[in-house]
């Protein structure tokens, strides 16, 4: 599954490197990984070194040309003792810095930041706990690379729109969930791979020291679009985070004072349509196809469909709320209310709907607050 999706690199030497061996990535955590996995290594080959050549010994000056003749012993307590203990011991050695490590891996206590990791069919949502921010991460990669159409770039599949911003030198524990299937957050330099399973919360952490970015990607085979799901993380300093963080708290609190100005105001049909087919094509299509027709069995069609011509209070429930135990995400979150009324008259207008109907923000306000 893993060796289908792309290799995590910034550039040709760190694809090599990653084709050879484990990347010793940018944490402590990751260091002591990358060593304990070369300890691990180095102890096996010398086991395999061991026994492969006792055994090219024992056949080449214990053959039978040179008139030896195999010992007849049945049983011995000695070698029966020798070949339980000793690799008990091993394996004991091989256990203790092991255990050591994966305990400090699980203890994500005294964060500094905390960051609560949702993954979607097919996406990413960043909620900062103690900040008022949060976004939702998709992929950027052009579509016409996807199609071959356009070379493909160094970090193919591994771009996305809004990047996770984590300050270097805090720990930052990662709270990891998912709305919908099994999903799995994955950044190698980090030593992070953490499953996203629905109704529940796990926990990871990390301290990066180093300013940069930092690729990953889901390695949980979730849908039909698992392998454009990327995960990008920016480290900067703390100053830095700071000024990102400010910002981006500013620019959310703006929106929402302006979601709030445009319920008072109405959409034409024809500003209506337009923004809708844009959000559609962003968010929609992927599923239910540009033309509106699904694919069967898997996505239903919205040309023609009774939810588009007839019942438009049902239509506004699916976009805001999505449909339990399917691939319906609730989007209430993901978009404006202006972005949803648009599309909802978009889905019921195009295609050869032409219902009519033309839903404005105050619609989906009404349904998202229950009046």
């Amino acid at each position: 599954m893993l060796l289908a999706n792309p290799v995590f690199a910034e550039s040709k030497k760190h694809i090599d490197q990653y084709q050879l061996n484990m990347t010793e990535g940018v944490t402590d955590i990751s260091a002591k990984v990358y060593d304990l996995h070369m300890l691990m290594f180095w102890i096996c080959v010398v086991i395999g070194a061991g026994v492969f050549i006792a055994m090219f010994i024992s056949m080449y000056f214990h053959r039978k040309s040179r008139g030896f003749k195999p010992s007849t012993f049945h049983e011995s307590v000695k070698v029966e003792i020798a070949w339980t203990v000793i690799p008990f011991i091993i394996l004991i050695a091989m256990a203790v810095p092991a255990a050591s490590l994966l305990f400090d891996m699980e203890d994500a206590s005294e964060p500094d930041l905390t960051v609560l990791v949702t993954g979607s069919q097919w996406k990413w949502h960043y909620k900062y706990m103690e900040n008022d921010v949060e976004f939702y991460s998709k992929m950027a990669t052009q579509a016409e690379q996807i199609e071959g159409k356009f070379a493909k770039g160094d970090n193919y599949l591994l771009e996305v729109d809004r990047a996770l911003v984590i300050p270097t030198g805090k720990k930052v524990r990662f709270l990891i969930t998912s709305d919908d299937v099994i999903h799995a957050w994955w950044v190698p330099d980090f030593a992070v791979k953490q499953d996203a399973n629905p109704g529940f919360i796990n926990d990871a952490w990390a301290k990066v020291d180093q300013p940069g970015v930092y690729r990953g990607q889901c390695a949980e085979l979730c849908g039909k679009d698992h392998g454009f799901m990327p995960v990008v993380v920016v480290a900067k300093e703390p100053a830095e985070y700071d000024k990102w963080i400010a910002e981006q708290q500013a620019i959310q609190q703006k929106a929402k004072e302006e979601e709030q100005r445009l319920l008072a105001m109405n959409m034409t049909m024809e500003e209506s349509m337009a923004l809708g087919e844009k959000v559609y094509n962003a968010n929609c299509a992927a599923c239910h196809m540009p033309n509106g027709e699904g694919l069967p069995g898997v996505f239903p069609a919205l040309k023609g469909s009774q939810i588009a011509l007839a019942d438009q209070p049902k239509h506004i429930d699916v976009l805001v709320n999505g449909v339990t135990g399917t691939a319906m995400q609730a989007y209430a979150k993901q978009l404006s209310m202006s972005d949803l009324a648009a599309v909802v008259t978009y889905e019921r207008n195009a295609w050869g709907n032409n219902t009519g109907d033309l839903v404005q923000a105050k619609d989906i306000n009404a349904a998202i607050n229950g009046k």
